[in-house]
């Protein structure tokens, strides 16, 4: 399965759907000028392997390259001169060691160890659907309610989006709902368009398919191959779903949102050359924004110590690096496992997720979760209706940016599901529960495009800065952390008040960002 930052790997059967989550300075490898040989006899039958190869980005040294892969047996999908990455594919298994002895080369490796199959997330557990019959009980019982209505009418099922209010977003909707000179593009399974909460605010002409490495943009490409590839609607829902009366809202329900596919249409997994392609196509069509709820597979952790690894490190890498530079801040989520991403090392029971995983202890310094721990990328954190760290949630002194509702199965709130996950928007016009720091990162994103919309001029780095700077830090807790109660510790909260492995510098206020 795909690695998106919702609760799918702890599977909790319900009815309501809950949500999935600058360039490395790596070395180049010694390589020498590669022999001008005949092209390299492959099986006819053999398995086709994906590669990126890293290269200077001259024109000279490109072609150079090119040319090699050809030679070497390779095909090329897509070359993306202005990051010096090429897509290709290969049935022979030492294409990678080949192309790393070629001269300009700086990095070259398979991006998966399953073979390429004909055309993952970060939540955690199942969706639980909101069924018909449930979301027009409380829809008619939000529009027969006497409750105050608030700063903006309340949307139908907005009484279950504790979400919102916890990080003022209904308020801040009253004073600033978000230009819709600003798009925040959704990386992920892609978003059904056709969903009445989204198609307002929906851009078709910055939304994509980007699967295997080369952009695809005709209509309808970057919507789900299926209603259960859902994270990604789900995603988008919560970053910009319109105030329109109908179903729930959006953190920013003024902005436009887009959808990048990147997520393999069988297995969901989301590999380096699709989201290479995501992060420049994103960068070339005036996208501010990026939503990444995922981790790039098969690895959870990329060490560059390992040729494959390496290379994916530093072709992701470049690709975020070049939207940056561009004027996209990406965003994205810190992961399920409840790890310490500043801990001396940690133990990876899951990679590689498309073919057999092994056992093996990573230094997080240096095996990075990419692309949330690449440099300029916002990390975040998950929280609960508590304001408490979620259950499931990565942290890590230092690493986490910022944080922002995700959802917890333990914290539950007042509302009439009482279901103290996050509900937004499903293909077919559905909702349904999720929780998982792939939905704290689009409160983020929401929040971060509120930002750019009062402050347009600014850069990323500008922006990231403000969200730290409007976030409201809770500080470590003061009791031991055990949020399911069974007298164990689960995690440990270092740092301060000001910042802290927990929050980082604070759980994100929409309120506060537009004032």
């Amino acid at each position: 399965m795909a690695h998106l930052r919702s609760s799918r790997r702890l599977a909790l059967a319900v009815p309501l759907v809950l949500s999935l989550t600058a360039s490395l300075g790596f070395l180049p490898s010694a390589a020498s000028a590669a022999p001008r040989t005949a092209p390299v006899a492959q099986a006819e039958d053999a398995p086709v392997q994906a590669y990126v190869v890293n290269t200077r980005t001259d024109r000279r040294t490109i072609a150079q390259v090119q040319r090699a892969v050809t030679a070497a047996g390779g095909s090329i999908v897509e070359t993306y001169d202005r990051i010096g990455v090429i897509v290709a594919r290969s049935a022979d298994p030492g294409f990678g060691a080949r192309m790393r002895a070629v001269r300009g080369v700086q990095s070259a490796g398979a991006t998966r160890t399953a073979p390429v199959k004909a055309a993952g997330t970060t939540d955690e557990g199942a969706a639980q659907y909101l069924s018909r019959a449930e979301a027009a009980r409380l829809e008619k019982a939000a529009r027969a309610s006497k409750k105050p209505k608030g700063p903006v009418p309340p949307e139908p099922l907005e009484a279950d989006q504790w979400d919102l209010r916890a990080i003022g977003a209904d308020k801040a909707a009253a004073i600033n709902p978000g230009s819709a000179k600003v798009t925040v593009a959704v990386i992920d399974t892609g978003v059904d368009d056709t969903h009445p909460d989204l198609a307002p605010n929906f851009s078709p002409q910055q939304s994509a398919s980007c699967v295997g490495g080369k952009a695809d943009t005709s209509p309808g490409s970057w919507r789900p191959v299926s209603p259960d590839h859902y994270h990604g609607t789900h995603v988008a829902g919560e970053v910009a779903a319109a105030r329109n009366g109908i179903g729930v809202a959006g953190v920013a329900p003024g902005v436009k949102v887009s959808g990048i596919r990147v997520s393999e249409p069988d297995t969901q997994l989301f590999y380096a050359e699709s989201v290479v392609c995501a992060f420049v196509f994103a960068a070339d069509h005036g996208v501010e924004i990026t939503n990444n709820s995922y981790y790039v597979d098969p690895w959870l952790y990329n060490c560059a110590d390992d040729p494959d690894q390496r290379a994916i490190l530093d072709a992701v890498g470049r690709a975020q690096a070049y939207a940056q530079r561009k004027g996209v801040l990406s965003v994205a989520s810190a992961g399920n496992s409840n790890h310490d991403l500043a801990a001396e090392s940690i133990t990876d029971t899951s990679s590689p997720n498309d073919t057999t995983p092994v056992t093996r202890t990573v230094d997080p310094r240096k095996c990075l979760d990419i692309p949330t721990q690449l440099p300029g990328v916002v990390t975040v954190s998950a929280t609960g209706v508590q304001g408490l760290k979620s259950y499931y949630s990565n942290y890590g002194n230092g690493v986490v940016d910022v944080a922002g509702p995700g959802g917890d199965r333990y914290q539950i709130p007042d509302t009439p599901s009482r279901n103290g996950r996050i509900l937004s928007t499903m293909p077919e016009g559905q909702y349904a529960f999720l929780q998982g720091t792939s939905m704290a990162a689009p409160h983020v994103a929401g929040v971060a495009a509120l930002l750019k919309s009062k402050h347009p001029h600014a850069t990323p780095a500008q922006l990231q800065a403000l969200l730290k700077i409007q976030a409201d830090n809770p500080g470590c807790p003061t009791e031991p952390y055990d949020p399911d109660g069974n007298g164990t510790v689960d995690s440990v909260c270092k740092g301060t008040k000001h910042r802290n492995g927990f929050y980082g510098f604070g759980i994100v206020n929409a309120l506060a960002a537009v004032r």
